[in-house]
């Protein structure tokens, strides 16, 4: 199921510098050096954080050539962001520093992102609650022996303080902000739509179809706590996955955003538009739609009934399932970004759907099994190796802590 700006002759040709440039802020984190509460403890860990810069930092770990395209503050947290970056293998060339806008930040403690906007609590509260809809459900992993926060009353769920407003990045814009073609995939999220305008007027510019662009894939990452108004959000968030070529998107996700129930399929109904859509299904899994491009057939005539014949021949997509692994959950962080960046290396490498989800799969189980936002990989070996398991093994694999190491430590097959 090859994309023809993945592939192909005219790809061939072209040749670009990187398999993938992902575009979106970065931000220092701090994570407390012992549990507890912001107010409580006494000395914080740093460290990086941003879906983008981890699903390039992942992919470039992996060996992909991967390029961050962002803006930082001409300051020493600016500086460690783009140092620690480019020590993963991702060019930062692109990276421009802002000599009147700092460098974004955030706070965060152990434990679960909450699923939706939450009242004022002692643990979070919706206006610093990192309120992710679908973190922990888009893991993509059925936890063993480890209970997810937010489906365990009374656990508490992690507290994350922002410090982002006119941020480096926030300012971002099609004037200041160069992209190019020199990528076969260019990734983005919804995030950096909720930055700014001029970060929505870049994004809506990125996702405009137009002939030459590279691959856009774009992870909906609806971010509560960034939306000011819910129905803005639900309606920008569709305007940009319908301009993209691949989508990642959670069901609740969807639910949330857009109020779409029915499962994968309903998803998919309403966005017909990319030739992709990945829904992450949580403990269930993940399910794709892969549509080739059709001959002379409009988006507008696919979803009109002037010819329904032919728009139900141009839409049938191939539509795959693959369950969800369980995982030994260290640290539920992570993954989702990880999920994507698994998809689009085996998407790089053109293999079939199936493959591509378990590959994501596994990826999002390597940032499940240790602590912080990011894990190296698998080898692409050993990756393979499971991701081709029959079904019946694949169905009753269990990763734990060090899978990922050479051997089979942490990886069992339970019969």
């Amino acid at each position: 199921m090859p994309h023809p700006n993945v592939s192909g002759p005219e790809a061939a040709a072209e040749a670009p510098r990187f398999d993938v440039a992902c575009l979106g802020e970065s931000m220092v984190t701090f994570r407390p050096a012992r549990p507890g509460r912001l107010a409580d403890v006494p000395a914080f860990d740093r460290g990086i954080g941003g879906a983008e810069s981890n699903v390039a930092c992942t992919l470039a770990r992996a060996g992909h050539t991967a390029r961050w395209i962002s803006r930082v503050g001409d300051d020493g947290f600016g500086e460690y962001l783009t140092r620690e970056i480019a020590r993963c293998g991702v060019d930062t060339s692109a990276v421009r520093r802002d000599p009147g806008r700092p460098t974004g930040i955030y706070f965060r403690t152990a434990g679960e992102r909450a699923t939706c906007a939450a009242p004022a609590s002692a643990t979070g509260d919706a206006t610093t609650g990192d309120a992710t809809i679908g973190d922990a459900v888009t893991a993509n992993a059925a936890p063993a022996n480890a209970a997810p926060a937010n489906a365990a009353p009374g656990e508490p769920l992690a507290e994350v303080a922002y410090y982002r407003a006119g941020s480096a990045a926030s300012a971002m814009s099609p004037a200041n902000t160069p992209v190019g073609a020199d990528a076969r995939i260019l990734h983005l999220s919804g995030i950096t739509a909720a930055l700014s305008p001029d970060c929505l007027a870049l994004m809506r510019e990125l996702t405009t179809r137009r002939p030459g662009r590279p691959l856009v894939s774009f992870d909906v990452n609806y971010r509560v706590s960034l939306w000011p108004d819910p129905t803005t959000a639900g309606a920008t968030l569709a305007d940009l996955a319908r301009g993209a070529d691949l989508v990642f998107v959670g069901e609740d996700e969807a639910e949330a955003a857009w109020g779409i129930t029915g499962g994968p399929a309903a998803i998919r109904a309403a966005l017909p538009e990319p030739g992709t859509l990945v829904v992450k299904q949580g403990s269930t899994g993940a399910t794709v739609f892969h549509r080739e491009p059709s001959a002379g057939l409009t988006v507008e005539e696919r979803r009109s009934s002037a010819r329904p014949q032919a728009a139900e021949a141009a839409d049938r997509d191939l539509t795959v399932h693959v369950p969800a692994l369980t995982v030994d959950v260290v640290a539920a962080v992570g993954a989702g970004d990880a999920f994507a960046a698994g998809f689009l290396s085996a998407t790089l490498r053109e293999l079939p759907a199936a493959q591509r989800l378990r590959t994501g799969h596994l990826w999002a189980a390597a940032a499940l099994t240790v602590a912080g936002d990011m894990a190296a990989p698998p080898s692409r070996a050993h990756a393979d190796h499971l991701a081709e398991l029959p079904d019946e093994d694949w169905c009753t694999l269990r990763l734990g802590p060090g899978w990922t190491t050479t051997g089979t430590k942490g990886e069992v097959i339970t019969t």
